[in-house]
């Protein structure tokens, strides 16, 4: 049975209508799934127009949100608090869909933080929101390519405070990772944990935080049956899990494991919110506003990103009928 999952268009004046409608164009990704796009019609004919794209021709269903005047010319590239609150809607109804059941996944192009707060809203990002709507006291951010994923114990937080993570939050880092790995791999993964300091503290001499929380943590996942290992150097254990050691990495603050993620795959790389009821895949791009309109924005990542979202379903649904 084919997975319907939803996806949100990001900013209006980004790129998001233009790869989602070029991901909707391939044969192959939109026989993968019952899709449906999730934005106003404004952006959506813009896309077309500047992609050649008929939108009366594509496998997909469009909901459209009705935010924006359908007849009024799209802005791509500016920064208005219009496009931003559209953009925040989208997404709205996309979380809504998956929660109700009327959706196994929801796929997200990129939103402007910035354009979202122009009208005085708080939002910090997409992971954030998503988990604020479904009631989830915590999230987690994992970057996923085809060769190796990174989970990171903290993402938006200033790095003096990444260094304060508790060691139930590494616990349970580690646990959503596993739980998402095995919806991706149908098996169980090798995961490893990254060490905070430089050489992962070399036995206390750069730091405690090895010895004091993150071995903690590590026995405390072991205990529970997951295969995880460690405290790792950082430097090394990225390239160990390329050559086929592991499946995950766990990094303990945002740019120890984005930085090398990016460099490994940038074009394909995949962001998956963990910690919430659903699932949720996201681009790991931005709106790119400087190439917005001009029919150069590349969908490769958000057919990866539709990809990952429909063989997460398809494992959330395997686990499910092996239980029962």
């Amino acid at each position: 049975m084919s997975e319907r999952i939803a996806v949100s268009i990001g900013d209006p004046a980004g790129v998001g209508s233009e790869v989602v409608l070029k991901a909707m164009a391939d044969p192959a990704i939109a026989a993968l799934a019952s899709w449906v796009v999730i934005g106003d019609e404004a952006p959506l004919l813009a896309a077309g127009r500047i992609a050649g794209i008929d939108l009366d021709k594509l496998r997909c269903e469009f909901e459209l949100v009705g935010k924006l005047d359908a007849k009024a010319p799209i802005a791509f590239g500016q920064l208005r608090a219009d496009y931003g609150q559209a953009a925040v809607e989208y997404v709205r109804r996309a979380t809504l869909l998956c929660l109700e059941g009327k959706a196994a996944a929801m796929v997200t192009a990129p939103i402007n933080k910035e354009a979202v707060t122009l009208d005085g809203q708080a939002f910090t990002g997409h992971t954030e929101y998503i988990a604020g709507l479904c009631k989830a006291t915590e999230s987690r951010m994992l970057l996923a390519s085809e060769r190796i994923a990174t989970i990171h114990v903290t993402t938006h937080v200033a790095l003096a405070k990444a260094c304060e993570a508790t060691e139930e939050r590494v616990v349970r880092t580690i646990e959503l990772g596993h739980e998402a790995l095995r919806l991706m791999l149908r098996r169980e993964p090798r995961i490893a944990v990254c060490g905070l300091n430089p050489h992962a503290g070399e036995h206390g001499l750069f730091g405690r935080q090895e010895i004091e929380v993150i071995t903690p943590a590590i026995e405390k996942a072991r205990a529970k049956g997951i295969d995880c290992r460690g405290p790792l150097p950082p430097d090394t254990i990225f390239l160990r899990g390329l050559r086929g050691e592991f499946d995950l990495i766990v990094a303990q603050y945002h740019d120890q494991g984005h930085i090398p993620m990016k460099l490994i795959d940038f074009e394909e790389t995949v962001n998956v919110s963990l910690g919430i009821p659903i699932i949720r895949t996201s681009v790991d791009h931005g709106t790119a506003f400087d190439i917005a309109g001009k029919n150069q924005a590349d969908p490769r990542n958000m057919k990866a990103a539709l990809r990952l979202a429909v063989r997460m379903a398809e494992g959330r649904r395997a686990l499910h009928s092996e239980k029962e």
